[in-house]
């Protein structure tokens, strides 16, 4: 993980999905298709309604692992056992 030293850019990305849980499976499916690209940061995907978009839910967890890297796992996981991302290409 980069060190950051510099602001760095959101991308708010609105839907026209009505439930979580399918906003979910398209921030999955969007981590499956575009995890090669180094300039996204996937770990700190979160979800918000359109209306209150200062209340967010984590996609993933936010547990740090060695190296920097975080869980890849859902948020709510169970367990107390964290996975690694897939290496990038």
């Amino acid at each position: 993980m980069v060190p950051v030293t510099e602001p760095h850019w959101i991308i708010h990305l609105p839907t026209t999905l009505h439930r979580v849980d399918d906003a979910a499976a398209l921030a999955m499916a969007l981590r499956r298709s575009l995890g090669h690209v180094l300039a996204i940061d996937f770990g700190e995907t979160t979800l918000s309604e359109e209306d209150r978009q200062f209340l967010r839910t984590r996609v993933w967890c936010d547990n740090r692992l060695p190296g920097g890297a975080r869980c890849a796992l859902p948020a709510d996981h169970p367990g107390e056992l964290c996975e690694a991302p897939p290496e990038r290409p």
